[in-house]
């Protein structure tokens, strides 16, 4: 670790020392506003009990106010009540007379409806009556025209059977004739074509006779002129071949000559490849060289000068060691006792918010109170209580915060210790892990504070 970066940590550890004063003074301040919060609670809590007893009052004043118009409601009420009967009985003898008439007249009605029924059915049953003799007459007269048809049409279809049996018979002697006579023409017909097939089938046999005799001469005389032709292929394919034996006799040896040949072209080429290779290597090789001793002086010098700057830097390193742990030592100790002082003033104020609130609870049951307005006063409570508690909560981050960047801190310094090859036994103490009470902070960055579930 160079000087700069431990300057720029004790800068950053001075940071924060003046941020815990801040924070010092922070609390001061919440501490002096809690006590005016009480001051004026309390100076609230007076207001409301001198509203709750003038509220008291004007529900006295209603009340009696609300008895003396019940009791004018209740005379006005009886009076419409007697007015009600009255009226009831005089409405009701009204509707009795007119109930007696309308049941007079209803009765006349009645009887002249009966009269005009019996009258009706006199004459419904005399047209009955007349009806029924109309319709046996017509029953007469339809079934003797119905006999009449029947006769007539019997007679006609008689006569119609008789006709057509007498043309059955004749048609079907006049189509026998005729099946005759065609069946003698059909026979005659038959013969005269069996006798024409008979002739062609006989001109047919003999040309076919005369066309495969010709055939098999014609394939005689080819079959000698091709065995002719076979016996010269032969002689050929003989000469052809002593000529081949030849031929491979000569190629064989001149395949000899031509391996030989390669041979001795592939050896001078490799030859060759060899020696330029070797020509390209030396050249390179003296490249080489010659920079490998240039850089090799160059490392000397900077080996001297690296070894120089190592001796200043262990002395640097040293002063700064020192300084460092003072500064942490001291940081520990004052972070401890601020977090402890912070811790146990918590406590305190929790414990006085719990009696606060039995105290509350118990002047609004001996105020007796509308519940409308303990409704309001305990969401009053609530509301400065919830923020009372998010600012708890917000000073338990801040120092969660600081333990965090101590912690780190501590971290950083460890392992630059190893990084050095510095051991921790020779601080001569051991430094403090800073913990907040009842919670177990992650391993993240200072600035992003959080608790490990």
């Amino acid at each position: 670790m160079n000087r700069e970066q431990l300057e720029i940590y004790a800068h950053k550890i001075l940071e924060e020392l003046e941020r815990e004063r801040e924070e010092r003074n922070f609390f001061q301040l919440e501490r002096d506003k809690l006590r005016t919060f009480w001051e004026i609670t309390r100076h609230q809590l007076n207001e409301a009990r001198a509203v709750v007893r003038n509220k008291e009052r004007e529900k006295e004043e209603l009340v009696e106010n609300h008895e003396a118009e019940l009791k004018l409601y209740k005379q006005k009420v009886k009076h419409l009540m007697y007015e009600h009967q009255t009226n009831l009985s005089e409405t009701k003898a009204e509707h009795l007379v007119s109930l007696k008439l309308a049941q007079d007249d209803h009765i006349v009605q009645e009887n002249e409806l009966i009269k005009d029924k019996t009258n009706l059915k006199k004459v419904q049953k005399e047209q009955e009556l007349a009806y029924m003799n109309e319709i046996r007459a017509l029953k007469a007269h339809n079934s003797e025209e119905m006999n009449n048809m029947i006769k007539k049409f019997e007679s006609e279809a008689v006569e119609l059977e008789q006709k057509y049996e007498q043309k059955l018979t004749s048609q079907y002697e006049s189509l026998i004739l005729k099946h005759r006579m065609e069946i003698t023409e059909v026979e005659e017909r038959k013969n005269a074509q069996i006798a024409n097939l008979i002739k062609n089938h006989e001109n047919a046999f003999t040309e076919m006779k005369n066309y495969y005799n010709d055939i098999t001469l014609n394939n005689l005389s080819l079959i000698k002129s091709m065995k002719e032709q076979m016996e010269m292929m032969r002689n050929n394919e003989e000469r052809m071949k002593k000529q081949q034996r030849e031929l491979t006799i000569e190629n064989k040896k001149y395949l000899i000559d031509l391996k030989a040949l390669q041979e001795t072209i592939t050896e001078l080429n490799r030859q060759l490849a060899n020696y330029e290779k070797d020509k390209q290597c030396l050249v390179n090789t003296k490249r080489r060289l010659s920079a490998v001793m240039k850089d090799l002086e160059n490392l000397k010098w900077e080996n001297e000068v690296l070894e120089l700057r190592f001796e200043k830097c262990q002395s640097e390193r040293d002063e700064l060691h020192s300084r460092f742990v003072s500064a942490i030592f001291e940081l520990q100790q004052k972070t401890g006792l601020k977090n402890v002082l912070l811790e146990k003033k918590l406590e305190k104020l929790s414990d006085l918010l719990e009696q606060r609130e039995v105290q509350i609870s118990e002047v609004l049951a001996a105020a007796q109170l509308d519940p409308a307005a303990v409704i309001n006063m305990n969401k009053k409570l609530e509301d400065m209580l919830n923020r009372k508690n998010t600012a708890i909560q917000d000073l338990q981050y801040e120092l969660a915060k600081v333990c965090k960047a101590h912690d780190d801190l501590l971290a950083i310094y460890e392992s630059k210790l190893q990084e050095y090859g510095i051991p921790k036994t020779e601080l001569g103490f051991q430094p403090l892990r800073m913990k907040t009470i009842g919670t177990k902070l992650s391993l993240g960055p200072a600035g992003l504070v959080t608790a490990n579930q």
